[in-house]
């Protein structure tokens, strides 16, 4: 096993490397909506590209770096199992919900997961949250809607969309759950290969069932995967697990909302969608919910 120092990091550098990763993973939507092939096989290459650099790392922090030779028990391995599964099924079950409704609908609604963390760490493990968090978060979720808001489709014939959609936070919200618990005793490095390599297994048949082509037709669909793998996987998700170790598992949710801001912002920039000032309200709203819940969380940690 790896040990984590929790106290050797200061929480304010874990906060700002959980916005350093949500920016990285905001390029996710993007590089799935440019892929070349379907929703199955592009999350199975997020993680199967991703796996040779996570490798790397865990070998080079074990052999190069003085970290300790990782001995995970079978607990430990079935605990990272289980986070590898949560992430397949947020993969699969929001690439899906992209197909079936808007992005709009999809990327407000699997933004819903910090909700269902707060409430899996209260039902869970008795977790308790202060008014000034709850009110943070509240506001961070109203940011969302009006920052999509203009683009919502909300009809019966996307409704089994918006149902993944749904899902997709559930099973996020349990990934976040799960890496916040498992960072407390492993390694990030450690972390991230076999939660990934989990992640690709349980997406195999996922693929093996959806009848999608399997291989990329062209250089550059390849190319949109690996930036994919690099972006959404190897950074954006590293860093957050970093910070988790850092970080209540609840405000990292609601940081992480941070996401469509820049999703948004980068769709204008490369596919010329419009900013409108009630989008702009949005994000101001988000960022005052971000920054009330990281005082509620800070207000609990010295009420300790």
């Amino acid at each position: 096993m790896v040990a984590n120092s929790p106290s050797n990091t200061d929480p304010r550098s874990a906060f700002a490397w959980l916005l350093v990763g949500a920016s990285a993973i905001a390029f996710a939507p993007i590089l799935v909506r440019m892929s070349e092939i379907g929703p199955a096989p592009t999350a199975f290459y997020r993680t199967f590209l991703a796996l040779p650099f996570l490798g790397a790392w865990l070998w080079f922090s074990i052999h190069q770096g003085g970290a300790e030779q990782p001995k995970l028990d079978r607990g430990e391995y079935l605990r990272l199992g289980l986070a590898g599964f949560f992430f397949a099924g947020d993969l699969t079950l929001w690439h899906y919900s992209i197909y079936f409704t808007s992005i709009a609908n999809s990327t407000l609604l699997a933004n819903l997961a910090p909700i269902f963390v707060t409430l899996g760490g209260f039902l869970l493990f008795r977790e308790r949250f202060s008014r000034l968090f709850l009110g943070g978060m509240t506001f961070a979720v109203i940011g969302v809607v009006v920052l999509m808001g203009e683009s919502l489709q909300l009809s019966g014939r996307s409704f089994f969309g918006d149902f993944l959609g749904v899902m997709t936070a559930v099973f996020y919200a349990s990934y976040i759950l799960s890496v916040g618990r498992l960072r407390a005793r492993l390694a990030t490095a450690v972390l991230m290969f076999w939660s990934t390599l989990a992640t690709s297994i349980f997406l195999l048949p996922v693929v093996v069932l959806s009848g999608d082509a399997w291989v990329p037709p062209t250089l550059q669909a390849w190319a949109i995967l690996l930036g994919l793998a690099l972006m959404g996987q190897v950074i954006g998700q590293s860093l957050i697990a970093y910070a988790l170790a850092h970080l209540p598992a609840a405000f990292s949710s609601v940081s992480l909302m941070f996401q469509p801001i820049l999703a948004a912002i980068l769709a204008w920039l490369l596919f010329a969608e419009t900013l409108s000032a009630v989008q702009g309200l949005g994000a101001l709203v988000v960022l005052v919910g971000v920054v009330a819940a990281r005082q509620g969380s800070i207000a609990k940690q010295r009420a300790k």
